[in-house]
């Protein structure tokens, strides 16, 4: 692993640089702007990214890094519990950022605060909480920590040389880059960061599942994690929408989100709903602030008090409700419109060699093992290089063993105390290493029991040594190793999950109420698209209607401000919406363009508009083919409150009008032809589906002409134009050349 650069080095300066430096000092010299933020603002960037906001495989930014080795350096891993203020100072030899930065590190990582899955810390005192924004935690003067027991496994073989090291920012000790971890940290507890142009947010997982999806994909790469991994799991608890779509591409990319919700209990004699699990993205403050305002603006009515109610048995949110309230349909609406429930965002961010990189779950664990691989084969390098630097040091004893009395008199009648290694040397041809091991050798040991138990050592260093590097050259045998050590991770440190999952199927979602106030208004829709919605009061003081140059008015409609209004586009699609979505305006302006209003599809057109309160009646469809459907307006009405429905009308003849009957009507056609014919709507059965194309109503005969136009007629109308009725249907229609049409006539 390349050695870090130190953000205090600086590249060393030629005599003719330092003096072109020198000779422009204090002068204004133009330069392009990208010239300049490359070369100053870019630096900077990269500083941010790297040195303080982006966790690195091991799982750590170095702030934390530089708190947890300091700690464990003062022995605090086996050690009591010491003044967090201690820590504090020892800190700053690493880290020079100031106390009050390192304190809230130290907070974080504390199991106190309940911010960790599996926190590094263990704290007394109070550190505040992570589910409470008002909850502040004591200053370190006043709390005391150590190391909780996990941190063995960050240290674990850090002094034989797995990481590198590099000196701190005044150059006076060394500190790690990177910990050998011996399971997955970075996924294990949640991190998050903001550096300059991108962030990184990565949730956590349970530590036993994510340990088994490592052993799972070491052994088979295509192995599918969310067979091992079944999603987040968070210190605080809640539930979580298990959606496994979204988990899957989270694995794979990195990026998506993840719904979570409080969990709730309902006290029935005090009638109290006792929130006792929020989601992590949130706090008790954020949420009561948030209830209180609905219910002062009158959206919730049900509730009579809310309180914080949490202690040291944990966090408790009492929501007091009013008699007759169904608890759990009030949760639902709470759900819908408060942060207790609320989306996590993943963005799994994170510094790879020194460089940001967006990698999903298996890219993560897969650089992880590589990152593990390297620290056990220097690991086993180094305990092999030691093996057999003590391997040489015995086999100069195996060399003395048959004449130790030689090496006796060697050393005995040596005059002068600096031959005494080079005439050890000579006598037994050994190296100098060897001859000091020799000569430092107490006379107690000079016999041939203690020499034989060395030689007897000898034989086991050799098959430990061959053992090793028979190790070091089997990729398979290190995953062997790497396995076995998560399988102890598991077995110490593994615990249940504490987020559960919730289902799609598993609730139902209340439908939203629509708070605004109902009043009279009076709807218009243009026949290019435009909608207008005008009080009584505002529609009597100006009456005429403003429309755009070659517009006109295509429907007008007395209503109310609650009512459900449907569009149809000439896409056979219907967009649903309200009156009360809409703001009031006057007859003077033009209104909201539907397209635009509620996002038509590119070239999509608004065809007709109907209005409901409670769904009851039929839909008549009148198409350019003479066919004619009848479909119960109920068919449109959704349980989700969709907002657009696909295959609103047959889109296999054009359409040519749309009529919303609650009776059955006298309707009446007419045809390029020339022809005319008047049925009621009795005639037609209603069909199930909505883009059925109807039966034949009106026989085109003639080649090329089609159904022009469909008119809704008044009993009057009806009755003047009764020969054009007709009893039975499919027909032909008589021939009506010198008759208006119906909107034409007087009597209209």
């Amino acid at each position: 692993m390349a050695r870090k650069k130190k953000d205090n080095e600086r590249p060393k300066l030629t005599p003719e640089q330092a003096n072109a430096y020198i000779a422009g000092a204090g002068q204004v010299v133009e330069e392009p702007i990208t010239l300049t933020l490359e070369r100053n603002y870019m630096p900077y960037a990269m500083s941010v990214i790297v040195s303080r906001a982006f966790p690195e495989i091991d799982g750590f930014k170095p702030s934390h890094r530089k708190l947890l080795y300091t700690m464990y350096k003062m022995g605090l891993l086996t050690g009591g519990l010491t003044k967090s203020a201690n820590i504090v100072g020892q800190t700053m030899r690493l880290n020079p950022h100031g106390d009050a930065a390192i304190y809230e590190t130290m907070v974080r990582l504390a199991r106190g605060n309940e911010t960790l899955l599996h926190p590094y810390i263990q704290s007394k005192g109070n550190f505040g909480k992570a589910y409470s924004r008002d909850m502040a935690y004591a200053a370190s003067r006043y709390t005391e920590a150590k190391l909780d027991p996990i941190c063995s496994e960050l240290f674990r073989d850090i002094d034989k040389d797995t990481v590198d090291f590099v000196p701190n920012y005044d150059n006076t000790m060394q500190e790690p880059t990177l910990f050998p971890a011996t399971f997955p940290t970075i996924l294990v507890n949640a991190n998050v960061g903001i550096g300059v142009s991108m962030a990184s947010s990565v949730c956590s997982f349970n530590l036993a599942e994510v340990c088994e999806t490592t052993i799972a994909l070491m052994k088979d790469p295509e192995h599918n994690a969310l067979n091992t991994l079944k999603g987040p799991d968070f210190p605080g608890g809640a539930s979580l929408l298990y959606d496994e779509a979204e988990l899957d591409a989270i694995y794979r990319t990195g990026k998506g989100s993840v719904k979570l919700r409080a969990k709730y209990q309902f006290d029935q004699d005090t009638r109290t709903i006792e929130i006792v699990e929020i989601p992590a993205t949130t706090t008790i403050e954020a949420i009561k602030e948030k209830i209180v305002s609905l219910v002062k603006l009158g959206k919730i009515k049900e509730i009579s008090d809310i309180r914080d109610e949490s202690d040291l048995n944990g966090l408790k949110i009492g929501i007091d409700i009013k008699k007759g309230v169904d608890p759990d349909k009030l949760m639902q609406k709470l759900y819908r419109l408060t942060p207790l429930q609320d989306s996590y965002s993943c963005n799994f961010n994170i510094l790879v060699h020194g460089y940001p990189k967006v990698m999903g779950v298996y890219d993560i664990i897969r650089e992880w093992v590589d990152f593990r691989m390297d620290c056990v084969k220097r690991r086993i390098s180094f305990d092999l290089a030691r093996k057999k630097e003590k391997l040489h040091l015995l086999k100069a004893l195996g060399k003395i063993l048959l004449d130790i009395d030689k090496a006796i008199k060697i050393i005995r009648e040596t005059e002068e105390e600096a031959d005494v290694i080079p005439n050890l040397m000579i006598g037994f041809s050994i190296d100098e290493v060897q001859a000091e091991y020799i000569a430092e050798i107490k006379l107690r040991h000079l016999n041939r029991e203690y020499i034989v138990k060395r030689l007897e050592e000898t034989k086991q260093l050799e098959a430990e040594i061959a053992e090793l590097t028979e190790t070091l050259g089997s990729d398979r045998k290190i995953k062997s190793i790497i396995i076995s050590e998560l399988k102890d991770v598991i077995k110490k440190y593994g615990q249940p999950r504490k987020t559960q999952f919730f289902y799609k199927n598993d609730i139902e979602e209340a439908e939203p109420e629509d708070d605004a106030p109902d009043y009279q208004v009076t709807l218009f829709l243009s026949a290019s698209g435009y909608f207008k919605k005008i009080t009584p009061l505002s529609l009597r003081m100006a009456s005429e209607q403003k429309f755009k140059e070659g517009d006109c008015l295509a429907r007008e409609i007395e209503a109310t401000n609650k009512t459900e209004l449907l569009f149809f586009s000439d896409k056979a699609q219907v967009y649903k919406t309200r009156a009360s979505a809409f703001e009031d305006t006057k007859a003077s302006s033009l209104g909201d363009f539907i397209p635009a209003k509620l996002g038509f599809d590119e070239g999509e057109n608004v065809l007709d508009m109907v209005v409901t309160t409670d769904y009851s009646g039929y839909l008549l469809f009148v198409f350019e083919n003479g066919k004619v459907a009848k479909v119960p307006l109920n068919a449109y009405e959704t349980k989700q409150n969709r907002k657009k429905l696909n295959n609103a009308y047959s889109a296999k003849s054009p359409l040519v009008a749309v009529f919303h009957i609650s009776t059955n009507e006298e309707i009446m056609l007419r045809s390029s032809n020339g022809r005319a014919v008047i049925f009621d709507s009795a005639l037609l059965l209603p069909k199930s589906t909505r883009d059925t194309q109807g039966v034949q109503v009106m026989s085109l005969k003639t080649k090329g002409s089609k159904l022009e136009k469909a008119f809704i007629l008044s009993p009057e109308q009806a009755d003047q134009l009764s020969k054009y009725r007709s009893k039975t249907i499919p027909v032909a229609g008589s021939f009506a050349k010198d008759i208006p049409d119906p909107d034409q006539m007087s009597m209209l």
